[in-house]
């Protein structure tokens, strides 16, 4: 039989987000942030495992302890060199493939998971895919990156920058000649829809999403019809400028 490549999942949390303090925590319709992240990674059908990557700072052990109660499988490692993080999960979990994720996107969909993972099914030679570079088509908030591990190990090698240690995959799309890339786009371009969550305003709108569906399973496109029914929504954080890397 051939060998099934394990696809993990690595979720990146931290409790001092500087616009909104403590936001993995937060809480979005009677569960955290974090764990609404978690559930909606662990429904998609192309991983194997979920595992929170978090700093090894006082802060932080708030967040420990808050996974370590949920029964969330977690690997600690230094604050800014999240990359270093990333390779530390990875080795943890014996992962071949990992999936990139951050824990400030509540409305991440699985289905849109597997469809990246999928990209690198297809073209075995593919060191990495996403869905937002070289452009974006879905909303900031459904962000997904999936590379090979000899490509993580490939770039922990290469990064030594502190903002490329940082920003675990900046140097992929910097130097796109050295890596093959593939990209999943969407049928139509939402790409002006920002459901990542880095204020309070971003901390409403996802609130008032989930509140909608009142319990019920829901996709992405779920959430774009629900747009024609709740226009304001488009209102209430369309002002917030992203934070550069």
């Amino acid at each position: 039989m051939p060998e099934i490549t394990k696809t993990v999942a690595i979720i990146q949390a931290r409790m001092g987000s500087t616009r909104l303090p403590g936001k993995v925590l937060a809480d979005v319709c009677g569960q955290t942030m974090l764990s609404r992240v978690v559930d909606r990674v662990s429904n998609a059908n192309g991983v194997d495992g979920v595992v929170v990557a978090v700093p090894d700072t006082l802060i932080d052990r708030h967040l420990v302890h808050f996974c370590e109660q949920q029964q969330i499988s977690i690997v600690v490692g230094p604050e800014h060199d999240v990359l270093s993080r990333y390779v530390k999960a990875a080795d943890h979990t014996a992962a071949r493939r990992i999936v990139r994720i951050t824990a400030d996107c509540p409305l991440i969909d699985p289905e849109v998971i597997d469809e990246t993972i999928s990209v690198l099914d297809h073209n075995p030679s593919y060191d990495y895919g996403c869905n937002f570079w070289p452009t974006r088509h879905f909303p900031r908030g459904l962000d997904i990156e999936v590379l090979t591990i000899e490509t993580l190990r490939r770039i922990d090698r290469m990064m030594t920058t502190a903002r490329h240690r940082e920003h675990v995959t900046l140097g992929i799309y910097e130097q796109p000649d050295l890596f093959q890339i593939g990209f999943k786009g969407a049928a139509s371009n939402h790409s002006h829809l920002r459901w990542t969550v880095d204020t309070a305003e971003d901390l409403d709108l996802v609130n008032q999403i989930y509140r909608h569906f009142e319990g019920r399973e829901f996709r992405w496109l779920d959430v774009i019809e629900a747009y024609d029914r709740f226009p304001n929504w488009l209102s209430i954080n369309q002002h917030i400028v992203q934070k550069a890397a």
